[in-house]
């Protein structure tokens, strides 16, 4: 089977396609113009963006993405807004951090799949950690050189992308998103959270 994502994020559709066994997901361009992410959750936010995706290809499964990191000590900021937040977010999180003891966060990572026939399937994955003192490691992208899974000691980019493509939020999500994508189509609306 093949997705489209509708996203310009290569490392995204990687990491989708590793964790759904039998897709093959690509970007469905990395030059288009996507609409603004204005939702108030990342559900809401990754829907526009599958049902602007299926707008431009009907005859295509679409996928729609918005993730983010959570932070205790924040608020739950930057949230929804994780990738907008700063120009380098990793230095902008660690400043607001310095002094603070309680470093817990999370990232959440929120899936729409729409099929060709209008059926729209969706899933949550999160990632429970902290945020380390300092940037670590090479592999990964946006906060994974700051944020220490649960049960770890290195950071996400220490422990690499093969572990990431297993076990991130996003990974989490493209799982449950798996087990309705395999699912009897009984309904036409289902949620899987993991």
């Amino acid at each position: 089977m093949k997705a489209l994502l509708a996203s310009g994020n290569a490392h995204k559709a990687e990491e989708l396609a590793a964790a759904l066994p039998g897709w093959e997901v690509e970007l469905l361009g990395d030059d288009l113009a996507f609409p603004p992410e204005t939702g108030e959750t990342y559900y809401e936010n990754a829907r526009v963006k599958a049902l602007h995706g299926r707008g431009l290809e009907p005859r295509a499964w679409i996928f729609g993405e918005d993730s983010g990191i959570e932070v205790a000590a924040l608020g739950g900021r930057p949230g929804i807004e994780s990738a907008r937040w700063a120009s380098n977010g990793v230095e902008a999180l660690l400043r607001e951090l310095a002094g603070e003891t309680h470093r817990g966060a999370r990232y959440v990572c929120a899936l729409v799949a729409v099929s060709p026939e209008g059926r729209e399937l969706h899933a949550t994955g999160l990632l429970e950690g902290t945020i380390a003192e300092a940037p670590r490691g090479t592999e990964g992208f946006g906060y994974d050189p700051i944020f220490v899974p649960e049960g770890e000691r290195r950071t996400v980019a220490e422990l690499g992308n093969k572990w990431k493509r297993k076990n991130s939020h996003r990974a989490r999500a493209a799982h449950a998103l798996s087990r309705l994508l395999t699912a009897p189509a009984a309904v036409s609306s289902q949620q899987q959270a993991l």
